[in-house]
């Protein structure tokens, strides 16, 4: 399983990650990315049809916060 990790002490909010993975993530009330399911995780699974997206938000963030990880 891919998963999409999210750095919280990296990020600072932007969403542009939010605006890339919509399916998978939303912002919090201080615009940092929640998972849309309400789990809570920092590891948001990425689906196969969703990997593209992924791969451009780990390479557009500008703090680095994101990172693509597998099992």
């Amino acid at each position: 399983m891919t998963a999409l990790h999210v750095d919280w002490t990296r990020c600072r909010g932007r969403g542009l990650c939010t605006e890339l993975l919509a399916g998978r993530l939303a912002r919090d009330e201080w615009g940092y990315p929640i998972t849309t399911d309400g789990s809570g995780t920092r590891d948001v699974p990425v689906r196969p049809d969703e990997l593209d997206a992924a791969r451009d938000a780990v390479a557009m963030c500008p703090l680095q916060a994101l990172r693509l990880t597998s099992d």
